[in-house]
């Protein structure tokens, strides 16, 4: 698992059946330092995530084996809302606080 922020979305009008029905997302990776890394992925939304939100995602086959991406040809898939990020005892991350 990554950890990623929600950055925008993309809206495709014409697609692949078997994409049909998947919200997509804009994430930009995050790296140690809760940093953006600069790579930015397109993620099938399995989670109802926002525009701003810190959220956990998976990436190559992993990616396939939520119940809403199962079998569907994705790389990278929203798999969590990442609420609190404990490090060394102490809260670096706390949705309830951050803007």
């Amino acid at each position: 698992m990554l950890l990623g922020k929600v950055i925008g979305t993309v809206v495709a009008s014409r697609k692949e059946p078997e994409i049909e029905g998947l919200r997509l997302m804009l994430v930009r990776e995050l790296d140690a330092a809760w940093q953006a890394t600069g790579k930015v992925v397109v993620a099938a939304d399995a989670v109802g995530a926002g525009q701003g939100e810190v959220i956990l995602f998976a990436a190559g086959s992993s990616a396939r084996q939520t119940v809403v991406t199962n079998n569907r040809p994705v790389d990278h898939v929203i798999m969590a809302i990442v609420d609190t990020i404990e490090l060394g005892g102490a809260v670096v991350y706390d949705k309830s606080t951050s803007e």
